[in-house]
């Protein structure tokens, strides 16, 4: 069975409700959640998406993301993500920093999205049906790799990652 979204309108009211395949095929405005996940050390934990991904498979992206599902608020879907890609269990969204909310656009894939930030110690346990690999990255390891190879990064993680580099430098 398809995974249901709610499809929204420009300001993020709801509209209805479609399956996945239908949203992405028609390119309708719908929410997704994104967690960059600090260590202690300042080091950014990065996930590698599966080769199975139909959007983007084997680049580099968020430490955790993920839709709001239909009926979903974007405080509970990413608690819930947090659990489903990560195996991090939170005792709720007050333990993460809520960044800022962007506008649908290209890069996004027409998703109103949330960012959030999480520092934590726990170690990840990626999912394999969604992730390939993971690894910790300093700031400087990050900004190298991202200077030679733009290509191995999802264009959602370039723009989070100069969202939160706007908000932290």
């Amino acid at each position: 069975m398809s995974e249901l979204f709610d499809v929204v309108d420009e300001h993020d009211h709801v509209l209805r409700q479609e399956s996945r395949t239908e949203v992405h095929r028609q390119r309708l405005l719908h929410r997704a959640v994104h967690v960059l996940v600090f260590n202690s050390r300042g080091e950014v934990y990065l996930q590698r998406r599966s080769a199975t991904k139909d959007t983007y498979p084997n680049r580099w992206t968020t430490s955790c993301s993920g839709h709001v599902d239909a009926g979903e608020d974007y405080d509970t879907a990413v608690v819930r993500e947090l659990v489903e890609e990560l195996g991090i269990k939170i005792h709720g969204v007050s333990e993460l920093k809520k960044l800022l909310k962007h506008d649908p656009c290209r890069e996004t894939g027409w998703e109103f999205i949330w960012i959030y930030t999480l520092t934590t110690d726990a170690p990840p346990a990626p999912d394999p049906g969604e992730i390939s690999e993971g690894r910790w990255a300093s700031l400087a390891e990050l900004d190298d790799l991202m200077a030679r190879e733009p290509k191995e990064f999802t264009p959602s993680f370039i723009l989070v990652w100069k969202l939160w580099l706007e908000k932290n430098k």
